[in-house]
């Protein structure tokens, strides 16, 4: 999520796709071939009960996480993660992970920041968790300038954001800027403490760890408090467990749907029949071909740039992310166009699911 990312607007025919290997091939670069083994991420993918994971029995998969979908939910935070860890406690082991997700709302007033962000409060074997994490509006990838002059008002918004998620969650964290940068510290060094991009102009997240698993429940639902009772989507990951746990689960309050993402190993040109086999509602993305960008933009910036394909609905598309613009703003779209043949535009991703 820190990168740049455009993409074609127009659906494209899995020919066409091909056909664009061929084009890239031709500029120099080393796309994948139809018959090379791509790893193939599978996303949203709508199923009526856990056992349709079945349908990728032709392909070896990893990562496989069952997601338990609540939209609209004005329901207690407090019991439905309670609900959940009960559950868990009796199928955990080392290697399953859940945890439920719900947004919470930033307190204003802000210019840079989206004014909704998401926090995880999660249960792995052993111990329990809590992660937070916050977008900008824009995302400004190291390297680029273009946001140098509003870097003092971003630095004093996310030390400010950060200080009163904390506080909200009482933990033992000091924020401060150093060196023009977001650092975040534990005061309790025997706890682990991951800390991810605070001082990146773009998403920024911090996970406070404890062998206590009912410990974040009560601040967790402090944090969900902030929402005000509206409308929201919560989310609750599962991965690592059996079908037999996973149908427990789904005892656990209605009024959710059911999808899973994992990663599926496969040949580029097996993307048509994953893509039917995920239908109608699932996503997938692969890998094309990777390049640096002084390969073609000897003048520019060098930036790490990924050409992707995304199937939905049917059908394909093209993305392209790099690590940072390698040219001025008004010269990207016209120059990606040149390189895909295709129409592109700047198409950023949601800051959540």
């Amino acid at each position: 999520m820190r990168e740049r990312r455009w993409e074609s607007p127009a659906q494209l025919s899995f020919g066409e796709v091909l056909a664009l290997g061929e084009r890239l091939a031709a500029l120099g670069l080393t796309p994948s071939p139809p018959a090379k083994d791509v790893i193939c991420y599978v996303e949203e993918w709508t199923v009526a009960a856990p056992d349709e994971l079945d349908q990728l029995d032709p392909w070896a998969t990893e990562d496989v996480t069952l997601v338990h979908i609540r939209e609209d939910w004005q329901g207690d935070f407090f019991l439905l993660a309670g609900a959940y860890h009960t559950v868990y406690q009796r199928y955990q082991e080392l290697g399953t992970y859940c945890s439920v997700s719900h947004p919470f709302r930033l307190a204003g007033p802000l210019r840079l920041h989206h004014p909704r962000a998401m926090f995880w409060l999660g249960f792995r074997h052993a111990h329990a968790f809590i992660r937070v994490r916050v977008h900008t509006t824009d995302v400004v990838p190291p390297g680029e300038t273009r946001a140098d002059a509003r870097r003092d008002l971003w630095l004093e918004e996310r030390q400010r954001i950060f200080e009163d998620a904390i506080a909200l969650l009482d933990l033992p964290v000091d924020v401060a800027v150093e060196q023009r940068s977001v650092a975040l510290r534990s005061r309790d060094q025997a706890v682990p403490f991951l800390c991810s991009w605070p001082d990146a102009f773009g998403p920024g997240q911090f996970e406070y760890n404890t062998s206590d698993a009912f410990e974040f429940l009560v601040p967790a639902s402090r944090l969900a408090a902030t929402w005000n009772g509206a409308p929201a989507t919560v989310r609750t990951y599962l991965t690592g467990f059996s079908e037999e746990a996973l149908r427990e689960f789904q005892t656990v309050e209605g009024g959710a749907r059911y999808a899973y993402r994992c990663s599926a190993h496969c040949q580029l040109d097996e993307l048509p029949e994953i893509l039917q086999a995920i239908a109608p509602e699932g996503r997938l993305y692969a890998t094309l071909c990777e390049f640096q960008t002084q390969i073609l933009q000897p003048g520019g910036e060098d930036a790490s740039a990924i050409v992707g394909v995304v199937g939905m609905e049917g059908g394909f598309q093209i993305e392209v992310r790099l690590n940072r613009a390698p040219l001025p703003e008004e010269a990207m779209a016209g120059w990606l166009e040149s390189l895909t043949g295709l129409p592109m535009t700047y198409a950023p991703l949601p800051p959540f699911p």
